[in-house]
């Protein structure tokens, strides 16, 4: 297992100095944001060249498209397909695992239109049309589409693990898979290890943040035994960290970067 931190969490008033700093602070890769990538297209060469500089590896791309695939109009729904497309296609660039994708946030943005059929059957065939399309795009850059479970707070579509695993067995693809969010799984999941080892090998990217969606250590999850359910099923890729990062950033990220590398020596 290795640790990645997303960009903007790092010290830095540039690209290259926050990859820097990552590599010094001593993560094994970044995660970038996707949303610069799409509005200033240069940023992608400078994103390469801070890691070829520093000799941290780009682990993966967090969301970032216009729109979301489950948008009430088919022009939205269009926009976000072509930047996800987009996204991938620098995933490929970067070599990285994957592009993290929500479908969508908050309530349904779509009829229900029961009872004919009612918006969550609507939405998951809506879902699978378009997962069908993109993967190709994902297969063709060898960079995976990453479905992400969020809370029921954040959405109402995809809160679990399983709910997710439920597109990679009807998709079949080895470049669809899911990422595990332990601050969400502590909302969602009744037991995260056991949702861990049930998604199994369909888990490509993990993120990490504490029950206060500060850093790890700064709560109450137990990591443990959710790694030590990582490491039952194999997982090997990067898990990232996403959360708050109290002050001072610097010495908080180390002494949160200890916490978890002791935690993983130990399982």
């Amino acid at each position: 297992m290795k640790i990645a931190s997303q960009l903007h969490l790092l010290p830095g008033s540039t690209v290259l100095e926050k990859f820097e700093k990552g590599k010094e602070i001593g993560f094994d890769g970044i995660e970038v944001w996707g949303k610069k990538l799409i509005e200033e297209p240069s940023t992608v060469d400078e994103y390469l060249k801070a890691s070829e500089k520093s000799g941290l590896k780009i682990s993966t791309i967090c969301a970032g498209y216009r729109n979301f695939l489950l948008d009430g109009t088919r022009q939205e729904r269009e926009r976000a397909r072509e930047d996800i497309k987009k996204l991938l296609q620098i995933g490929n660039a970067f070599k990285a695992i994957g592009l993290i994708v929500v479908p969508v946030f908050g309530p349904p943005k779509i009829p229900d239109l029961s009872p004919y059929k009612d918006v969550i059957s609507l939405e998951k065939e809506l879902l699978l049309s378009q997962l069908s399309e993109i993967v190709e795009v994902a297969e063709k850059n060898k960079c995976a589409i990453l479905l992400e479970p969020l809370n029921r707070y954040e959405t109402h579509f995809i809160n679990r693990l399983e709910q997710a695993v439920e597109f990679c067995e009807k998709i079949k693809s080895p470049y669809l898979k899911i990422m595990a969010d332990f601050f969400h799984m502590n909302i969602e999941e009744a037991s995260i290890p056991e949702a861990i080892e049930k998604a199994g090998n369909w888990i490509s990217h993990v993120h990490l943040a504490d029950s206060n969606r500060l850093l790890p250590g700064f709560g109450h999850t137990d990591f443990s035994s959710g790694f030590k359910a990582l490491k039952k099923i194999n997982f090997e890729n990067y898990m990232a960290l996403e959360c708050g990062v109290p002050e001072p950033a610097e010495e908080n990220l180390k002494k949160s970067l200890r916490y978890l590398k002791n935690l993983i020596q130990e399982v």
